[in-house]
This record gives C-alpha cells, structure tokens and sequence, in this order.
C-alpha cells in the first residue's frame, strides 16, 4: 500500500468523526510495533495538506526489558523532524518479577497508559492518537461479547476528563493487512515486542477467531465492523452525520 492510499483511509476516519480542530498539538504513541509506525508516517504527511493546522509529538513508554532497542525509531523521528520522547520505567520488573502476574497485559496496560498520558501533558499536548485499526475494532468486540457478555468496542474519539485528554484512531477503517502492506513496501523501521507475553493473550484468541470466522465467511468482518458503526454504540455517532 502506498502512503497516499493510507492517507486517505485516515483522512476519512479524522473527518467522519471530527478528531482534529485547528491547533491541536497531537501525541502519536509509538510502541515500536507496525501499527504505530504507520500512523506516525500518516499523521506526518497529513499535517502538511490538513486544513485544519496541528502538531505531532511521538512518546514511546519504554517497559524495561532490555532487548529493546530504540535506536532506528529515533533516527526516523529526525528524519521526518517530529519531536520524540522516550518514557523509561520500570514496568517490566513490576509486572514480571516482583508481582509474578499470571495475566500480566492489564496491569502492564494500566501503568503503561498512567506513564505515556504523563508525558503527554507535560509535553504540553491535548490529544493522543491511538494506531488502533478496523481489524481492533471487531476484536475489541469479539472479546467483550465472549468474555463480559456485552457488545461493546473503544469508541472513534474517546475524552479522558481526569486527564483533560481526548484520545482519537485516525486508522479506524484500515484493515491489518493495509498496514502490513504499507510496512512492507516502505521498509518501515519496525522493532519486534520483546514481551515475553506477546503472541499468547486473549487478543490474540480474537485475532485467529475472526480470521477463522472471515475465512469461512467472507466478508464478516466488513460486516461486523458495519454493525459497529450504525449500532448506536455509545460513542460511536453514525459517520454520514458528521461528512458535510
């Protein structure tokens, strides 16, 4: 995929749902993994066309293991001249071998999030943009109906008041295989998690479940992510009402 195609899946889901007003300083959190990358070169670009002006701060949380190496994600954040902060902590020691948890993702999501909104505000940002795609969104609902009982997914743009923050998923009607498309073709510098949690979550029971479901139904998660849309979900305002 190419950077203007993504751009304007992005362009799409910022204008559907009104994410971005004139001056917004945005942070973009980068985890270092495909999805976050992609946003980062999409809000990048964007800013130079949008006809609404803002800002972008890339913030990585770092979780303290240390296999992580940072080193090129640096090197494109000067590239592209976009202001970068490194949050260190000590995350991984916490969650991994002081408490031992044996479902470590909400604890460590908990700190990780309580750490980067941190560094957002004093980064002087009133925005944070989440690399949350299509393929999220139904997941995201997958679980909640399979293991609370309710159907439910993060909404477009969501304010934080506690924090005076609003979070907002420019690549809301990207797929997965978008972002692994526009990854592939721009050598995008992408650093592998070094959880040890990776890959054995319930997310990713939802992720092979809709790949199954998809597979054996074609076009279900299209159809599902319509569901989502137009299922008067809190937060979710059907798009149509917000394109002028």
């Amino acid at each position: 995929m190419k950077l203007q195609q993504m751009l304007s899946y992005v362009r799409r889901a910022i204008d559907d749902y009104q994410m971005i007003q004139d001056n917004d300083k945005i942070a973009v959190g980068i985890s270092g993994g495909k999805d976050s990358l992609a946003m980062l070169y999409a809000l990048h670009a964007l800013k130079r066309f949008y006809p609404h002006p803002f800002e972008i701060h890339a913030v990585t949380v770092d979780l303290g293991f240390d296999n992580l190496d940072l080193s090129r994600i640096e090197a494109l954040c000067q590239e592209l001249e976009v202001p970068y902060t490194i949050v260190k902590t000590n995350i991984a020691d916490i969650v991994f071998e002081q408490r031992k948890e044996s479902n470590p993702c909400a604890l460590c999501a908990k700190m990780r999030k309580g750490a980067l909104n941190e560094a957002i505000k004093k980064a002087g940002c009133n925005k944070v943009a989440y690399a949350h795609h299509k393929d999220d969104v139904v997941e995201t609902m997958l679980l909640s109906l399979i293991f609370e009982g309710r159907f439910h997914t993060f909404a477009p743009v969501t304010y934080l008041d506690r924090m005076d923050l609003t979070v907002i998923r420019p690549m809301l009607y990207m797929s997965e295989a978008d972002v692994i498309g526009f990854v592939n073709k721009n050598n995008v510098p992408v650093v592998k998690s070094p959880c040890p949690a990776d890959g054995h979550t319930k997310r990713e029971y939802a992720k092979n479940l809709l790949k199954q479901l998809n597979h054996e139904n074609p076009g279900v998660k299209e159809r599902m992510f319509s569901a989502i849309q137009y299922g008067n979900l809190q937060g979710w305002p059907e798009p149509l009402k917000l394109t002028k």
